[in-house]
Order: structure tokens, then sequence, then C-alpha cells
């Protein structure tokens, strides 16, 4: 393979996983791949029916060439890195916010996590006791994520 087509093959590479992690920003659910299908798609609507080079590159990697940009034209592995994971954290953020803010206002309270913590506990109370006990909570392999924690031979939360 000729030095080139490795090196287009790399760069895109690289301005998918940016790409990919703006995408992820946007759209939490989505995979890698309909990111770059959607920016893909949105370069064809936008032209006449098919794609040029120039038009690929920026559905691709704006982001990147942005980031690049912003540290003066070249790019380390630890810019990159701390871009990515970046993007990365404010995904998560961004998903925290959306699953605990009760009032929708995009903060997070005490009371927010309160109230995410009330309905978790009383799903798992299944007896409405109180407590949870462990044969209250799931199998493994059943909702409620991970659940090898709960394979200790006593009966106590760890």
């Amino acid at each position: 393979m000729r030095k080139s087509t490795k090196l287009a093959l790399a760069f895109l590479a690289l301005a998918g996983a940016v790409g990919t992690a703006a995408y992820a920003d946007e759209h939490p659910g989505a995979g890698p791949r309909d990111g770059m299908m959607m920016r893909l798609n949105k370069a064809m609507k936008d032209s006449d029916g098919t794609i040029t080079f120039d038009q690929f590159s920026e559905a691709m990697n704006a982001r990147l060439k942005k980031v690049v940009a912003d540290n003066g034209g070249k790019l380390t592995v630890a810019q990159l890195a701390d871009a990515l994971e970046k993007a990365r954290f404010e995904q998560m953020a961004k998903r925290i916010i959306a699953r605990y803010d009760t009032k929708g206002d995009g903060t997070l309270t005490s009371d927010d996590i309160t109230s995410h913590q009330k309905k978790a506990f009383a799903m798992l109370d299944r007896n409405n006791d109180g407590k949870i006990e462990k044969s209250e909570l799931p199998k493994k392999g059943r909702g409620f994520g991970r659940q090898s924690q709960w394979d200790g031979g006593d009966d106590s939360m760890q």
C-alpha cells in the first residue's frame, strides 16, 4: 500500500474518532457508523447528490480541524488525547444530567439525585418494607446494571 494511502486512511480513522465523539455529544446512544453516515448524508443533501473530497473532508473532520487550529496548527498526541477525553467526559456529563434532572432545566441538584435514588430504591424494594434484601435484587444478567458484586456468600451489600 502506498504511503499516501496509508496516511489518508490514518487521517480518516483519526477524523472519524474525533467526529464520533462530537456526534455522540449531540446524539447519545448512536454508534460510530451512525455518526459518520449522518454526516455524509448531510453533506450529500447539501450538494448536488455527490460529495467532493473537500465536502467529504469538511463533513468528516471539521472538529478535528478546529482542534488543530486551536493548538497553533499542530496537534500532539497529548493534545488530541485531551480533546477526546474532554469530549467523552462532556458526553458522560450530559447523559448524567439528562438522567437525573427532574425539572428539565439542564442543572443537577441534590434533590434531583435524591429523587432518582428514591425511584431506584423503590424499584428494588419489591415488598415495600423499606429495605432491600438480596432476594429482591435482579438476578445476574437481568436489568439494573452489573450484579457481580452480589455474588458473595453473605447478604451484605459491598
